[in-house]
């Protein structure tokens, strides 16, 4: 099959990007890796006027360690977010996730910026910066603006990102202290989008008391999740205390949108993810007690 005709622009800025985007409204959409835009434009799911390419916009990749945070380029492919040395040291989540994303082709080509705006609840990347709090920088004519990552996804493939507007880059702050961090997930085969999944971060105090936690959840619904409540309930308790089992029981007992498809029901899939929270659980939790 072929796309639908569209009329194709390749800007070199932002700014440029942007001012297209106002001027083409709805009919516009933006490209940067295509590994998920193109097969749907190829199977006709979506038709649009315009595909505005990001490939030129060599300002939207990178990747800079800063005081507190590490700054990455939302044009900056899977592959080189992986293997960056940076992003090892600051956020090793981003590495560790990495690997599941498909294939090593979609890893070339796809980019961390074009993962999180697509919003596909069943990606790693949405729940990875939902877990460490990350946040996302935004420009549009109206100028710059910032976006937590647990405001920015509202719905199935859909951000508060406005029609003129483009994900710049992505701040995750970094790790302090004795840290820990996992994400496991299940899917059918390798490269497959995972069926339920758990990205989880863990500090401790010296006392090996849980001092702080994330657990972000994803394949278990229209959006990546927190398990806030879990979350609050384990801070303060000694790590070796809590068990995983329980930890993943707690933070999927309350989902009340996970899907039932031909792959498997809602409550096979609560078994997956309280298993994946367990997994990862205890992995983090290894981690920041060898630290």
């Amino acid at each position: 099959m072929k796309p639908a005709a569209f009329e194709y622009h390749a800007p070199d800025t932002a700014d440029e990007t942007v001012a297209l985007l106002a001027e083409l409204g709805d009919e516009a959409k933006v490209i940067a890796g295509g590994q998920s835009l193109m097969p749907m434009l190829v199977m006709r799911l979506a038709v649009f006027e315009h595909l505005v390419d990001l490939r030129r916009v060599s300002e939207l990749r990178g990747i800079t360690e800063r005081p507190d945070t590490v700054w990455i380029g939302a044009g900056t492919t899977h592959a080189d977010v992986g293997r960056a040395a940076p992003v090892q040291r600051s956020a090793p989540l981003l590495s560790r996730a990495t690997p599941l994303i498909g294939h090593f082709q979609i890893r070339n080509r796809g980019t961390l910026g074009g993962s999180i705006a697509h919003a596909d609840a069943a990606a790693e990347y949405p729940a990875v910066a939902l877990a460490l709090d990350a946040e996302f920088e935004t420009l549009s004519p109206r100028g710059r603006r910032t976006l937590s990552a647990a405001e920015f996804f509202t719905g199935l493939w859909s951000t508060r990102l406005e029609p003129d507007e483009l994900l710049t880059g992505i701040s995750v702050p970094r790790p302090a202290g004795r840290y820990g961090c996992a994400i496991e997930e299940f899917a059918r085969r390798s490269g497959d989008f995972a069926m339920a999944g758990a990205a989880v971060t863990i500090r401790l105090d010296a006392d090996s008391r849980i001092e702080r936690c994330a657990i972000a959840l994803f394949g278990m619904g229209p959006i990546p999740v927190r398990a806030t409540d879990t979350e609050a309930s384990a801070l303060g308790k000694p790590a070796q205390d809590i068990v995983p089992q329980d930890v993943g029981h707690s933070a999927t007992r309350s989902l009340s949108s996970i899907p039932s498809d031909l792959h498997g029901s809602a409550e096979y899939r609560r078994r997956l993810g309280a298993h994946m929270v367990a997994r990862a659980w205890l992995r983090a939790v290894a981690e920041a007690s060898n630290d």
